[in-house]
């Protein structure tokens, strides 16, 4: 779709502008909410396709296609009156919010989406799952690094919990780096380790021929440093409190 509307113009809107547009020789006009008014303005002024409109219903009237990316807590202001046309159609990338839900409140019945677009959208490396499938949804995140659909929205909400570990990977690299630094290394030189490190395990998931346990099996030999530490720190009851933690995420996403 050509008329494109962002409400919410946070990391991921903003992210989700620079994929449309940065070096795109025909990119779609964007429509912008205020909120996140500058973010809002910079966009506008660094891509001559992008505008900021009046008010979140300006948005919605000018778009084909309106992404909802407005804190979840937030939706209750920031939706309010907002009502989008059936023929046009909604991506919603607020977490914990049904379809039914937002049909209910936006007063439509335009095709609802939801989707977990990353911060990576930007460079066009994200994988985005969304759900249900639908040819415009999945056309925009194809062009931003690849769709993932899936059928239900219980499937939709695992994959939504998966999403939530994220900042604890880079809080095991923080405590990493931190725990280095307290043995005398220094911090910078610490660092500079711990990202080179875990940047070349991100190259190895790139091989998709290899499952997870292979490659657990490949980077490690028997009785070694890497299983020592991943058999009495990562052990049984490490891995329970973790699927603990993600059950309790899941039953509030459900």
């Amino acid at each position: 779709m050509d008329r494109i509307g962002i409400i919410g113009v946070g990391e991921i809107g903003r992210a989700i502008v620079d994929g449309l547009c940065d070096g795109v020789d025909n990119p779609p006009r964007i429509q912008l909410s205020p909120r996140g008014a500058r973010t809002a303005a910079e966009l506008s002024q660094r891509y001559p396709n992008v505008r900021v409109c009046a008010d979140n219903q300006d948005v919605a009237n000018r778009s084909e296609l309106v992404v909802l990316a407005v804190r979840p807590q937030d939706r209750a202001e920031a939706l309010a009156g907002l009502r989008v046309g059936d023929d046009g159609v909604v991506i919603s990338l607020m977490a914990g919010v049904g379809i039914g839900e937002l049909r209910e409140t936006l007063g439509t019945g335009a095709p609802v989406v939801r989707a977990i677009p990353l911060p990576t959208v930007r460079e066009r490396r994200s994988v985005t799952v969304t759900c249900p499938s639908h040819p415009v949804a999945d056309d925009l995140f194809d062009g931003l690094g690849g769709a993932l659909p899936l059928a239900d929205e219980s499937a939709f909400n695992v994959f939504s919990a998966l999403t939530a570990t994220l900042t604890t990977h880079y809080g095991y690299l923080a405590t990493l780096t931190a725990w280095a630094a307290r043995q005398g290394v220094p911090a910078e030189a610490a660092d500079r380790y711990v990202r080179s490190l875990f940047q070349g395990v991100g190259r190895s998931l790139g091989d998709d021929k290899q499952s997870l346990g292979q490659l657990v099996g490949h980077h490690e030999t028997p009785n070694g440093l890497n299983e020592r530490i991943r058999t009495t720190w990562f052990d049984t009851a490490n891995s329970e409190a973790l699927a603990k933690a993600l059950d309790a995420l899941l039953a509030d996403l459900a």
